[in-house]
């Protein structure tokens, strides 16, 4: 159990130490992976970036995913049922969100050259991973040194089938709970990250060069 966000991001923080001195590029999923994210950069003293990606929740639960989409990929899974227009108009509907958000996070700034550096995508926590797996393909493409996934906590199922994907080479999780169900039954205060909140937590680490 984290007591909340930074609780987490620092405990996380610890177990990535041993990237301090190598040349690495954190990348957070917005918005409550930036919390965590920002508090990981400042301790390995690493630049700060967001990945846009987002999960497809189910029509009848939408916490629930059934898939994850970035302005360029998709991905699928557990949606058994579902029909193609619902996939289709909220693939539709989320990357309207994500090109919104990318015109609000760089608008002062460039995205980081992840080419041959060491990418650690950070979340507050993974529940099925199908956003991590479509962030790590999308990160793939951009020829990084190596992918490592970090995270507080997830789900033991999530953590296998990131562990099979050919994209990601090292994961980081505090836990793995035997009772998972939602990412937010970890943490005492799980309140949601605002734009504005994510948008200053990066303004921040640009500003003081990190």
């Amino acid at each position: 159990m984290f007591e909340d966000r930074t609780d987490a991001g620092i405990q996380l923080s610890q177990a990535l130490i041993q990237f301090k001195k190598e040349d690495v590029v954190v990348l957070a999923i917005p918005r409550g992976g930036l919390p965590l994210g920002s508090i990981v950069a400042k301790k390995l003293q690493a630049p700060l970036d967001v990945v846009l990606t987002k999960k497809i929740g189910h029509p009848y639960h939408r916490e629930y995913a059934i898939g994850a989409v970035s302005l360029e990929n998709m991905i699928l899974s557990n949606a058994v049922g579902v029909t193609k227009n619902y996939i289709e108009e909220e693939a539709q509907r989320i990357r309207q969100k994500l090109r919104k958000r990318q015109n609000q996070y760089y608008k002062n700034r460039m995205p980081e050259n992840l080419k041959n550096k060491i990418v650690i995508i950070v979340d507050d926590g993974i529940a099925t991973g199908n956003t991590i797996l479509v962030t790590a393909e999308l990160v793939k493409k951009q020829q990084p040194k190596k992918i490592v996934i970090a995270v507080p906590v997830a789900s033991k199922s999530a953590i296998k089938k990131i562990k099979s994907s050919g994209n990601v080479d090292e994961v980081i999780c505090l836990q793995t709970p035997f009772n998972f169900k939602a990412v937010g039954q970890f943490y005492l205060e799980f309140h949601q990250v605002s734009d504005k909140e994510a948008i200053q937590l990066l303004e921040e680490s640009y500003v003081n060069g990190i």
